[in-house]
């Protein structure tokens, strides 16, 4: 990011002086896209010519402005373009690396690149200038919407970050010609964010360097003491390692397998992170060198490893089939670790040219050789699926820290591979669930799973799934998401769907809700129901809307129904405007529902059964049951909260917000249970809780939470329940139940405040 350049201002360059570049720099410049013509012998002449067009103008645009280590400034786009080259980038992502500071830096209008460029391509620097405006150092709500426009720029168009991948390594690699102040922020913004991003979309070479660059300016000591060590190993491993490449080269030579064979060194970063987790001294990392082995065709790779187990024993456990199970993003190669000669460990890589493209490129690899293979749903698929589940995500969520939190999990993925009982493999992150399998595999499998069986076996649904697992998931057409899953699941996916689930759920029943409550609240003003929004009241429903400033009848009963709204007062407009039409209250009606109505509340009544799920919420600090006495509070945002009457908290509130009080009373048969607390003092002695929870279980009491004290008690001790009853009568039968119960001293309710 050319934000991260100059000492003083965020530009990345010095400002604009009115001295213009020697001719010796102008040359540089020229020189540099010479170099760079070299690389783009894949494009069509046309093509070539277009990316020439835009860095001249690019050229033209930065005139006079330079770099933080005194170069021109154009030489950092030219270098951005030659890393898209490396990828083989298309001819419109060229064009867009060498424009990419110019509508920030130079002035130039999107209009203006379109007009010179095309749609496509001023919507890739458009994409790219709003990257470069993000700052990752701010607070934690900005960094994630941030974070947010970042993921939703690359799911739309993989190539902006692509292109912003090859900015940010460019200035990495010149980041020793900023101010040292400066190190730590970039740095960590590069190893928290871009690293794990190449990573996930299968960049191992640029996910490697932008590693070992932030290492080296996070910790330069450390850095530089390692640089050291793995010098002086290099100069005392070298025989060993020429032996053992010798001897493979042979291995292969004998058996008429034409190879291609390369050495491979542990990165300082993955050498330091080992000593680090686990402890280990740099003398104890045994696996700093390795070998990668490219072969012609997939056989071949087995065939290669083969002999390889036979020229070298393997090390047990260091077996790893990367090709029939493919990491999440994309990468396939065989791994074993064999010893070599004087018992040290050596890696070995197995994989074909293409898989070796793919291992090095990731999703870049699409560009590189979709012209040779151009049905290839591989490389057409890489990192693709997780572009597009950021799309799905943005979707249901628009709170940008609930997005970030969504899937920063899936960036780090360190992954279990599970079967579906048709033998598909699926990749998720380790710690997934039976619940993020579910939703992997569809929405509506998701939403409508009751249990689960792994290899066969019943098993809970916060169940954690293990490599090689056969997973089948048991669906019921009535079943719906349930809170408590948001407890266990590991994908952003899942968490993205089911909060969107209970959020509409809870929406729909809001409305519901504010409209009893609106309905009672009009009632008592002598109207029988709702006036229709049909034609006939089309425009007093408009005026309301107005008065209210809701966008529409929806969103005015779901208010009421969250307690954002008053219904009384909402009621008493609405008459006034019906007054205005000529229509008159219905005595008989006006003067029941005030006989009737509650003396310590200001609305209506309702009536409750139990079905009201997440519009109604019974009261934690009184839990009443049918048969309490109660009334309803609106709360604000909240929806209706149920207190007893005799409540501390409830008294409290209506004391200082008795507007938002409803009147409320039960059904006469409600339809579920209920929770309230119990308090059982028990003698202390062997079997007391084992006792006390038979006498629940006798009395059909479920129990939901136990608590006990802390203290251990020399004669008594407390034990706190909470227990589902269907009524009153019914928690009193329990009660008498408790007391009958041999060690136990007392038992009662436990009342607001006890």
């Amino acid at each position: 990011m050319s934000a991260v350049l100059h000492p003083t201002s965020g530009s990345g360059k010095r400002p604009s002086s009115p001295i213009l570049p020697s001719p010796a720099a102008a040359n540089a410049a020229a020189a540099s896209f010479a170099a760079l013509t070299a690389r783009l012998d894949y494009l069509g002449a046309e093509d070539v010519d277009l990316v020439r067009k835009a860095y001249r103008f690019a050229d033209e645009a930065h005139l006079g402005q330079m770099r933080a280590s005194g170069e021109p400034y154009i030489t950092h786009p030219i270098a951005v373009a030659a890393q898209c080259a490396e990828w083989k980038l298309d001819a419109q992502a060229l064009m867009a690396a060498l424009l990419h500071d110019a509508i920030e830096d130079c002035g130039v209008s999107k209009s203006e690149l379109i007009e010179r460029f095309g749609v496509a391509v001023a919507d890739l620097v458009d994409g790219l200038t709003k990257l470069d405006k993000l700052q990752f150092n701010t607070r934690e709500e900005n960094q994630a919407e941030s974070f947010r426009k970042m993921l939703l720029a690359m799911a739309r168009d993989v190539r902006v970050i692509l292109v912003k991948l090859a900015d940010r390594t460019h200035n990495m690699r010149t980041l020793e010609d900023v101010p040292r102040e400066k190190w730590h922020r970039i740095a960590s913004e590069t190893l928290d964010i871009y690293a794990p991003i190449a990573h996930r979309l299968g960049l191992n070479t640029t996910y490697r360097e932008l590693q070992e660059l932030s290492f080296r300016y996070l910790r330069p000591w450390r850095y530089a003491t390692l640089s050291k060590a793995v010098g002086k190993a290099r100069s005392r491993r070298r025989d060993l390692i020429q032996k053992v490449q010798r001897d493979v080269e042979s291995a292969f030579e004998t058996a008429g397998m034409r190879v291609r064979i390369a050495g491979r060194e542990k990165t300082l970063f993955s050498i330091y992170k080992k000593m680090d987790e686990k402890h280990l001294s740099f003398a104890q990392v045994t696996d700093i060198y390795g070998f990668r082995i490219i072969v012609p065709t997939v056989t071949d790779c087995y065939t290669a490893m083969g002999l390889l187990h036979q020229l070298y024993k393997p090390v047990p456990g260091k077996f790893k089939d990367h090709i029939a199970i493919p990491k999440i993003n994309g990468y396939q190669s065989l791994h074993t670790t064999l010893v070599g000669p004087s018992g040290v460990n050596v890696e070995f890589q197995l994989r074909t040219e293409a898989m070796h493209l793919v291992a090095e490129s990731g999703v870049a690899a699409h560009w590189l050789y979709k012209a040779s293979v151009p049905q290839d749903e591989g490389t057409e698929r890489l990192g693709t699926k997780w572009l597009q589940s950021l799309l799905d995500i943005q979707n249901e969520t628009r709170d940008a820290a609930e997005f970030w939190d969504h899937v920063k999990i899936d960036l780090f993925p360190d992954a279990v591979y599970v079967f579906t009982p048709k033998s598909q493999i699926m990749a998720l992150p380790r710690g997934a669930t039976v619940v993020d399998f579910a939703y992997a595999i569809h929405s509506d499998v998701g939403d409508h799973t009751v249990a689960a069986r792994i290899n066969g076996a019943q098993v809970p649904l916060r169940t954690e799934l293990k490599n090689g697992d056969v997973v089948e998931v048991v669906t019921a057409p009535v079943s719906t998401p349930n809170p408590a899953w948001l407890g266990f699941v590991r994908t952003g996916r899942a968490r993205s769907k089911i909060r969107h689930h209970l959020k509409t759920l809870a929406h729909a029943e809001s409305q519901e809700l504010g409209e009893k409550l609106l309905t009672q609240a009009l009632r008592a003003e002598g109207v029988e129901k709702l006036p229709p929004d049909d034609e006939t009241y089309h425009a007093i429903w408009d005026k309301l809307l107005r008065f209210t400033g809701n966008r529409s009848r929806a969103e005015l009963l779901t208010d009421l129904g969250l307690g954002k709204r008053i219904a009384g007062i909402v009621a008493k407009r609405l008459m006034t405007m019906l007054a205005e039409r000529g229509e008159r209250p219905d005595a008989v009606l006006l003067s029941r529902e005030r006989f009737t109505a509650h003396e310590n509340v200001s609305q209506g009544g309702l009536t409750l059964d139990g079905s009201e799920n997440a519009s109604v919420q019974f009261a934690s600090c009184c839990r009443p049951v049918p048969g309490d006495p109660i009334l309803g509070y609106l709360g604000r945002g909240e929806g209706l909260v149920v207190h007893t009457t005799d409540c501390a908290v409830a008294k409290r509130l209506q004391h200082k917000d008795a507007e938002r009080f409803i009147g409320v009373e039960w059904s006469d048969e409600p339809l579920r249970a209920f929770e309230t607390g119990v308090l059982v003092t028990v003698a202390n002695g062997k079997g007391a809780l084992a006792r006390v929870a038979a006498a629940l279980a006798n009395a059909e009491a479920d129990i939901t939470h136990v608590d006990m004290d802390d203290e251990r008690a020399q004669d008594a001790t407390d034990l706190r329940f909470v227990v589902s009853v269907r009524d009153r009568a019914h928690l009193e039968s329990v009660l008498r139940n408790l007391k009958r119960t041999p060690s136990v001293m007392s038992a009662r309710r436990i009342r607001p405040g006890g």
